[in-house]
């Protein structure tokens, strides 16, 4: 009688022990998962894209904002924001687009 109390204590605990185990590699996969990006260098991305730009400050400082904000800058000088969408979608107050 001792034994099977002694048996089906030590099952419940390896039971338990496994469940934590489990439990335990659910959350670092999870938090893994949800680690953001690398940071793009919003500098050197966005004095190449503002490289040909009429207002390179002006352009510079609103692309390092969408760069910020969105962690990534089409290619070239222009056009291409279909690379960026997040990028592409940003306006100002007026509805114009606010990313160079």
């Amino acid at each position: 009688m001792a034994i099977s109390k002694a048996l089906i204590a030590s099952l419940l605990i390896s039971l338990l022990l496994i469940q934590l185990v489990e439990a335990d590699q659910l959350v670092t996969s999870a938090s893994k998962e949800g680690d953001p990006p690398n940071k793009i260098d919003c500098g050197g991305a966005c004095t190449a894209r503002c490289r040909l730009s009429s207002r390179p400050h002006l352009c510079k400082r609103a692309c390092g904002t969408c760069c910020a904000r969105c962690n990534c800058v089409p290619p070239g000088t222009a056009g291409n924001q279909e690379m960026c969408p997040c990028y592409a979608s940003l306006t100002t107050h007026g509805g114009r687009r606010k990313c160079p």
